[in-house]
């Protein structure tokens, strides 16, 4: 018992004396000097530190454009060299490929700006969301679900709330296949003409219909046909709604060919679209081949939420 007393008394004093501050600065001192030393004269090390700069960004803050509104902030990215000099350390060559980012976000997000409708993402990230409105067109649903889990995409289903009141099972359905909802009025009228207290009922309708069906709080509103007035987008805010727009129309509505539907598409798709669409015979006999050829040009596709986050998506040295 005694000896382990002593040996006990040992290990406290000996741990006492490695964490005092002098042996803490002491050690630090030493593991600062000795990394950076060695790597400062390592042309690995001195390569990555060269070259960094041409593969980073500086953030992008999140702006109120002239022409397309509220404009989601991007994160900047720079260079780890530590963290690449690692990476590359055991072939001892610089590879691109092996370089290791973090993140800087910008200083101005979408929060911080006033009340404001969005059409689009960043200009600079490389998604697309498919916004699909939906007030009828049930036959078509279940063939575009199938489509979108088949290329194991996700997309945002604005739902009107009568619709759902009179379908809770389709809009169950939606939800559980992985995509976002949103609020899509209740009775899909003209939000321009409406008067504030009736705007608001709209969506508040709407929010409660949707979440009582899916279990989902609506963070998103569309206004049918894309008509609104600052007081609805104002309204939205309140309800701590963003007023969702589009960039690309497919004018699914009108029973283009499934050609014409896919031209109209890719021949407008960029970076940060957002392509408005509706459950149509078009738009489902459309949907394989047009998420083919998005993907085939290298843009992700990912839900309104998801094309609104500012995290950079890295792909290689352009982004």
């Amino acid at each position: 018992m005694k000896k382990a007393m002593i040996i006990f008394g040992f290990c406290i004093a000996a741990w006492g004396f490695v964490n005092t501050p002098i042996v803490k600065q002491y050690v630090a001192g030493l593991n600062h000097q000795a990394l950076p030393a060695i790597k400062e004269t390592d042309s690995l090390y001195q390569s990555i530190k060269n070259n960094a700069p041409t593969y980073e960004k500086p953030p992008s803050d999140a702006k109120i454009d002239r022409v397309w509104k509220a404009i989601p902030g991007y994160n900047g990215i720079k260079v780890d060299i530590r963290a690449s000099y690692k990476n590359m350390k055991k072939n001892g060559v610089f590879d691109e490929k092996k370089l290791v980012f973090t993140q800087i976000r910008p200083k101005v997000h979408l929060n911080d700006l006033p009340a404001s409708p969005i059409y689009r993402g960043h200009p600079d990230k490389p998604m697309v969301s498919f916004i699909i409105n939906v007030a009828w067109g049930n036959e078509y649903l279940s063939d575009m679900l199938a489509t979108l889990k088949k290329h194991n995409v996700s997309a945002s289903f604005f739902l009107e709330g009568n619709w759902v009141k009179k379908n809770p099972e389709l809009a169950k359905m939606i939800v559980s296949a992985g995509h976002e909802v949103g609020n899509h009025s209740y009775s899909h009228p003209d939000m321009a003409k409406l008067t504030a207290a009736h705007a608001r009922e709209q969506m508040v309708k709407t929010n409660e219909i949707i979440e009582a069906s899916t279990e989902k709080k609506c963070h998103l509103f569309a206004p049918p046909s894309g008509s609104y007035r600052d007081e609805t987008v104002k309204i939205a805010d309140e309800l701590k709604m963003k007023t969702i727009m589009w960039t690309v129309d497919t004018v699914d509505w009108k029973k283009p060919t499934p050609e014409t539907l896919i031209n109209r598409v890719m021949n407008k798709i960029d970076n940060g679209a957002m392509i408005l669409m509706h459950p149509t015979e078009p738009t489902a006999a459309s949907l394989d081949r047009l998420i083919t050829l998005i993907k085939q040009k290298n843009y992700k596709i990912g839900t309104v939420s998801d094309l609104l986050k500012e995290e950079r998506i890295i792909i290689n040295k352009t982004n």
